[in-house]
């Protein structure tokens, strides 16, 4: 046989198996620039160096700093975003520089809570690297909190499904990007939505301890009329009783002037939140002390006090006047006081 009808009859075979074994490897060339991004999306987000819990700003603070600088934004709802300028990475901070410090520790067992719900918002939005921010602020909180395991669980799960949809949908770069900025938008309303729920859980707790003083003056009011109407029927029943032949002679009463020395002082109770805060100040009350020792008609008269906290401060001075004593006087004395919170 001549080489030509040789290769006549061998070369649409040769070309077939040539077509065959060139489709997969279209293929496989065709796939790799599509897994290209997502393999190096990956891997760089392995390798990548893990940032700051706490950003270097707010380490490098001085305490006087930090403490000043977290009651601000705790004022302001700023509770654990945004990052670098959050309640609980400036109560961290001022923990690791003064590790004794009760205000910070307080604050940050009454932050976690709030800083939970947010991680869980999250991940449910998928927006996974604020969720891992807040794990993190988490860790360095508490790290042995009950919810840490369960909700980076909940992370690495979210990702990997997010992961393969989006392998699956092969999104665009601009796809990419408007999914970030709706996630970023959500993060937004949930932050404000959380802290709406603060806000209205702090009025509450104002209006309750609000309702309580007024409790307290109407149960003291209801008091000092119950003495008072005893007084008049005690002196109508000595009136009606017959008058004897001899008067005995008065039993010696005890010595009463108008020096005010006090017989029983109770101590004012510092207001738990102004406490971690750090808070402190005075609050001057006037009150009338009766002739028996007891205080009647206790008002405050001036407070110097954070302006958020002098409510607490102002109610709590006046339940502690109200409990004090004084020895009897000769008549009723209206008189000042000023109480310290140190």
């Amino acid at each position: 046989m001549s080489a030509n009808k040789m290769f006549h009859r061998f070369a649409p075979l040769a070309l077939s198996a040539a077509v065959v074994f060139a489709i997969p490897a279209c293929k496989k060339q065709e796939a790799a620039p599509a897994a290209g991004p997502q393999a190096a999306s990956t891997t760089a987000a392995s390798t990548a160096p893990a940032a700051p819990v706490v950003s270097a700003a707010v380490a490098q603070m001085t305490p006087e700093q930090l403490r000043d600088a977290a009651r601000k934004a705790y004022d302001d709802n700023r509770l654990y975003a945004p990052t670098g300028n959050n309640a609980m990475e400036y109560y961290l901070a001022l923990r690791d520089k003064q590790p004794g410090d009760a205000s910070a520790s307080s604050a940050l067992s009454d932050l976690l809570p709030m800083a939970v719900i947010a991680t869980e918002q999250g991940i449910a939005r998928e927006d996974f690297d604020e969720a891992k921010r807040l794990v993190a602020l988490i860790g360095k909180a508490d790290p042995n909190h009950p919810a840490l395991a369960r909700l980076k669980a909940s992370i690495d799960k979210g990702v990997a499904l997010a992961a393969q949809r989006a392998q699956q949908q092969q999104l665009t770069a601009e796809q990419e990007a408007k999914l970030k900025e709706d996630q970023a938008k959500q993060r937004e309303e949930d932050q404000k939505k959380l802290q709406e729920q603060q806000r209205q859980l702090a009025a509450q707790q104002a209006q309750q301890a609000q309702q309580a003083a007024a409790a307290d003056q109407q149960r003291q009011a209801a008091e000092a009329e119950a003495q008072r109407r005893a007084a008049a029927q005690a002196a109508a029943a000595a009136a009606a009783a017959p008058t004897p032949a001899a008067p005995a002679p008065a039993a010696p009463r005890p010595t009463a002037s108008n020096s005010l020395q006090v017989v029983s002082q109770a101590s004012p109770r510092f207001p738990p939140a102004a406490q971690r805060a750090g808070a402190k100040g005075s609050v001057q009350v006037e009150f009338t002390v009766g002739s028996d020792g007891s205080v009647t008609g206790a008002r405050v008269v001036s407070s110097d006090v954070p302006r958020q906290f002098a409510r607490d401060f102002e109610r709590e001075a006046l339940s502690a006047v109200k409990r004090w004593r004084f020895q009897p006087i000769n008549q009723a004395t209206t008189t000042r006081r000023t109480i310290s919170f140190d």
